[in-house]
């Protein structure tokens, strides 16, 4: 693997992020990785930017904030976020999965404001990384009980991708050990595995 790994998990206030990261963090230490993690928050409680940084190493310790432009992987919870964070981070060999459901800002709701179009959103978003897949999370999560574990889909697909360090067993025994058997949150993250393996 590249070492350091750099990982940003992005989305908006409320989408939780910040538990997607502990998911991810907590499986990499799990693994014997040297994981380092920050988070950049926007107006959070007002649907801002939530930005986590999860640099992984076989080596040693980084700082948890990554440069601009060295972006590994993108793990999108809202589409918009995603290219706006990939213009900043990314770079050409940067791999995307993305969830396509429009989280819509204040601004759009009030009608001041527009939101793009979420397929010219996306072919953008394809351009400017390597590899780009996108996972109907949303959808997936309300099969598992609750849209809201959108985000715990997401981590699921993306480490049986196979674009981190992590293997699915380890992060399986990781989110046994957070939620608890029988959490509706394992059958959301089995969810995600499958769609990460097609």
């Amino acid at each position: 693997m590249k070492d350091p790994l750099n990982l940003l998990v992005v989305g908006v206030g409320g989408q939780g992020n910040l538990l997607a990261s502990f998911l991810l963090g907590s499986a990499a230490v799990e693994e014997g990785l040297y994981v380092s993690v920050g988070e950049t928050y926007g107006a959070t409680q007002r649907g801002g930017t939530v930005m986590s940084h999860v640099r992984l190493s076989r080596r040693r310790s980084y700082a948890p904030l990554m440069p601009e432009g060295s972006g590994d992987v993108l793990l999108g919870f809202e589409p918009v976020e995603t290219l706006r964070i990939l213009g900043s981070f990314g770079n050409r060999g940067t791999k995307v999965m993305v969830n396509p459901r429009p989280v819509y800002p204040l601004e759009v709701l009030s009608g001041q404001a527009k939101y793009p179009d979420v397929g010219e959103v996306l072919r953008a978003i394809r351009e400017l990384s390597s590899e780009t897949v996108v996972v109907e999370a949303t959808e997936l999560a309300k099969k598992a009980g609750n849209p809201a574990m959108m985000n715990v889909v997401m981590v699921g697909a993306l480490v049986s991708k196979g674009w981190l360090p992590i293997r699915p067993e380890t992060l399986r025994k990781v989110a046994v050990e957070i939620f608890g058997e029988g959490n509706p949150n394992l059958r959301a993250l089995e969810l995600g595995m499958e769609e990460g393996r097609r």
